[in-house]
């Protein structure tokens, strides 16, 4: 019998992983603080690599407001919009072959490894003499940190049980985001040792960052842990037993049963790229993404725009991040609580819209500040929200692996849209750019009602034995 037909009978998706440890005899109180001991292992350092990853991608905005714009001519035609969209071609190219590699090379030797590089590129632009050259340098660091985000999404999902795991992907992703909303204060600072040494201020937020990562980088070799199956192949430090190893796969197998991971082929690969499920998720996560990267790369050149100082600008980047965090971290634990994936998806589009519009049409500048506030939280909170939609309603590693690399990238394709449909003759108010935004909230929210209707359908069949859903008797679909 097939280890997954051993198991259909401890499997139980309607309840939460303790209500039946509970049921079973097992310590919970151990079995809590073992998942603590996980959180501060495996999230701090994530974090801290994916907010120098978000800095990394996006300062492009700081620095072209202390004086790269000039010093380049990235003013003249679409230069800076090329700038900034080469970043994502290699992106999304090479997100599934990075996914495909992780589990082969190990997490903390493949995420060390592509984070220093992506440093040493990080550090070389700040000597970089014609916009071309800054092009050839976002295009490799795209090509570095393609396989960063989908691996932290992927390694995540495989530590949690699925009502655990949004505020996990909201934690370490919304770290970023706070930490990524005082990039611009961070570069603003460094602006002021123009021409220390005789490098322009520009430069020196290039420099000093990239230095920042590389440091990172380094101690992501010697802190990030592996896979749960993989983990005791390493040295650990003691971090876990081969109890505790077995506890954590006992607490998946009871959610999901997939602890242990099932070999990733070209043909499974095909397979799982057949399932429309992923595709929709990962429109999902495109639609979250334009918005998100949109305020990212213009909201320092959008805040210029509305008569504020560089200085300033710099600055008021800050509080609409640090609002994000606090609002999408607090829908995560709701998400979570409530386990529903759906309402949480489309309230945060909702937000997103309603403060999209109020900054493209408002014409008080201090109410067009104020839509930023909702239209950074609704897009930078419903980034986790749909990760996690995904991860709750998938099993496998294989298609943990494929599926995360396919969102991610369709993230790319996001991050393209929103440097491109921004345009320079659009300024200050972006008006089509922010209509684009709009427009990818309401297929975010048209998926959701779509997903969340074949779910019920879906559980209704498997309920009376009409349908089997991912490939397992007793699993049924979250909504």
């Amino acid at each position: 019998m097939s280890q997954e037909k051993e198991n259909v009978q401890h499997l139980d998706t309607q309840r939460s992983s303790s209500d039946v440890a509970a049921e079973a005899g097992i310590d919970l109180e151990y079995e809590k603080k073992l998942i603590h001991r996980v959180d501060w292992k495996l999230l701090p350092i994530l974090g801290a690599l994916y907010s120098v990853a978000l800095i990394d991608r996006t300062n492009m905005s700081n620095a072209a407001i202390a004086g790269m714009m000039l010093d380049l001519e990235l003013y003249i035609g679409d230069r800076y919009s090329i700038a900034l969209l080469m970043f994502f071609v290699p992106y999304f190219i090479f997100e599934l072959p990075s996914n495909i590699l992780l589990r082969k090379v190990g997490a903390a030797k493949w995420l060390g490894t592509i984070v220093v590089a992506w440093g040493a590129v990080m550090l070389g632009m700040g000597w970089v003499k014609t916009w071309t050259q800054l092009v050839a340098c976002r295009t490799v660091l795209g090509f570095f940190e393609a396989g960063f985000f989908p691996a932290c999404v992927y390694l995540v999902s495989c530590w949690y049980v699925r009502f655990e795991v949004q505020k996990r992907m909201a934690a370490f992703y919304l770290v970023s985001v706070f930490v990524g909303g005082f990039s611009a204060i961070l570069a603003y600072g460094l602006m002021q040792m123009e021409g220390r040494h005789g490098i322009r201020g520009w430069r020196w937020i290039f420099i000093v960052e990239g230095a920042i990562t590389l440091g990172l980088g380094i101690l992501a070799y010697f802190v990030i842990i592996d896979f749960p199956d993989k983990v005791l192949e390493k040295k650990n430090g003691g971090f876990l037993t081969e109890r505790d190893v077995e506890i954590i796969k006992s607490r998946i197998d009871r959610d999901r049963d997939d602890s242990v991971a099932d070999a990733l082929t070209w043909a499974k690969v095909g397979k799982h790229l057949c399932d429309i499920k992923i595709w929709g998720f990962s429109f999902m996560f495109l639609g979250s993404t334009v918005p998100a990267y949109a305020f990212s790369y213009f909201l320092p050149i959008i805040l210029s725009g509305m008569g504020y100082t560089d200085a300033m600008s710099q600055i008021l980047t800050a509080p609409p991040f640090i609002f994000a965090t606090i609002f999408g971290m607090a829908l995560a634990v709701v998400a979570d609580k409530i386990r529903m994936r759906g309402p949480i998806i489309a309230f945060q589009a909702v937000v997103c819209i309603i403060g999209l519009a109020i900054v493209a049409y408002a014409e008080n500048d201090g109410a067009r500040y104020f839509g930023t506030f909702l239209g950074v939280a609704g897009a930078q909170g419903n980034v986790p929200a749909v990760l996690s939609y995904q991860s709750n309603n998938i099993r496998m590693n294989s298609k943990r692996s494929v599926g995360s690399a396919l969102q991610v990238g369709f993230g790319a394709i996001g991050g393209i849209m929103a440097s491109t449909v921004f345009r320079n003759e659009d300024k200050p108010k972006y008006i089509n750019g922010l209509w684009t935004a709009m427009g990818c909230q309401f297929m975010i929210l048209a998926i959701t009602a779509a997903t969340t209707v074949y779910f019920r359908i879906a559980n209704k069949k498997q309920a009376l034995g009409q349908k089997i859903l991912e490939n397992h008797e007793a699993f049924t679909y979250t909504y």
